[in-house]
């Protein structure tokens, strides 16, 4: 490997803020593992295809921040109607989250079509926010990262005991005093967060992918919820770190999906090799057991 291209600024550019991106990921990720929301993400990440959209039609010009800034109110719009609906009707959680994120995605979908027909349509390139576009990181971005990365380890910071008794048992939170509804909407707002700062690098698409991959991986290797956000955050941050430098040394080859795919072999080594948890080890527990039987028998 060609150590030359560390020194390239905008390849340092990009591999530190998918080091953040990976972080940010991995911790918020690893709420939504423990509560079961894992396709929350996901909802996110598509609804905030219209936002994008209509933030486009509003200022007619491509602003990061204002791009994002409609990503992010489109994002919670859609949790509070998933979680409304969830509350205030006898529909699931997965029902609710089919429904909400489809038709927004789908909402989307006709304002991109839409734009596609303006005048100016050619300066938008809104179909990159779909599958990302890590190349246009730049310095200004990787400083919005770094602010949303420090407000989302204070936050867990000062609610770290709150967040994880909702996370684990929201009923014996509401007899404590320990309110599971406000507390729940802290972790979708900081999902939300952490959904919208990735969607520039690895597009509405594969958002979900990068925040649930590091925290599955690192759910094999541990049961304590605070060594579990340490390891997510890890694997995470390494995921970003390698997919840019592969993605950077082969041609034509898209930063954000290669991101995807190292934590996705991450993930599969520690369904493999994970101690107590993993398919080998089980395997070979399995064996020794057997054979302890048949010295039984005999």
């Amino acid at each position: 490997m060609d150590l030359s291209i560390f020194k390239d600024y905008t390849i340092q550019i990009v591999a530190i803020g998918s080091a953040i991106l990976g972080v940010i990921s991995g911790i918020m990720g690893s709420f939504a593992f423990i509560r079961k929301q894992s396709l929350l993400g996901d909802a996110v990440s598509h609804s905030a295809l219209p936002g994008i959209c209509i933030a486009f039609i509003l200022t007619q010009i491509k602003a990061t921040e204002a791009l994002l800034l409609g990503a992010t109110l489109s994002g919670f719009l859609a949790s509070y109607f998933i979680f409304s609906i969830v509350r205030y009707s006898k529909i699931k959680f997965d029902t609710a989250l089919a429904v909400v994120f489809s038709s927004f995605f789908g909402l989307g979908v006709v304002f991109l079509t839409y734009i596609q027909k303006l005048a100016n349509s050619n300066q938008a390139g809104l179909d990159k926010f779909i599958f990302g576009q890590a190349s246009t990181f730049l310095a200004r971005d990787l400083k919005m990262m770094v602010a949303m990365c420090i407000i989302t380890i204070v936050l867990v910071g000062l609610f770290w005991k709150e967040m994880k008794i909702v996370s684990f048992d929201s009923e014996f939170s509401d007899t404590i005093g320990i309110s599971s509804q406000k507390v729940g909407m802290l972790i979708s707002f900081l999902i939300v967060l952490a959904v919208m700062v990735g969607i520039q690098m690895v597009g509405v698409v594969l958002m979900s992918a990068m925040l649930i991959a590091p925290a599955s991986a690192a759910r094999q290797w541990t049961n304590q919820l605070s060594k579990m956000i340490v390891l997510s955050s890890i694997f995470g941050a390494i995921s970003g770190v390698v997919g840019t430098v592969i993605s950077s040394t082969t041609s034509k080859l898209a930063t954000g999906p290669v991101i995807v795919l190292v934590a996705s072999v991450i993930v599969l080594i520690s369904l493999i090799f994970a101690p107590k948890r993993g398919l080998l080890w089980r395997k070979l527990k399995f064996r020794n057991k057997n054979k302890e039987e048949y010295k039984v028998i005999e």
